[in-house]
């Protein structure tokens, strides 16, 4: 869980921002966002693959140039 304390003399507009930033570097959105829909084991691993797949054509394009 992502916590924030307010320092002396802070903003709440500066409490939020470093709030905001904990949250993109601590990841929690992108897991938030994956978690919304259940998706099957089955699901992630095929998912899984495709990312691989294209994960793998992209750097294959980069080293042809």
């Amino acid at each position: 869980m992502t916590k924030v304390v307010l320092r002396p003399n802070e903003s709440q507009d500066s409490l939020l921002r470093r709030f905001r930033k904990k949250v993109i570097r601590n990841r929690v959105m992108t897991e938030v966002r994956k978690r919304r829909w259940y998706m099957s084991p089955s699901q992630q691993r095929r998912l899984a693959k495709k990312k691989a797949i294209r994960r793998m054509k992209r750097r294959q394009r980069r080293q042809g140039q």
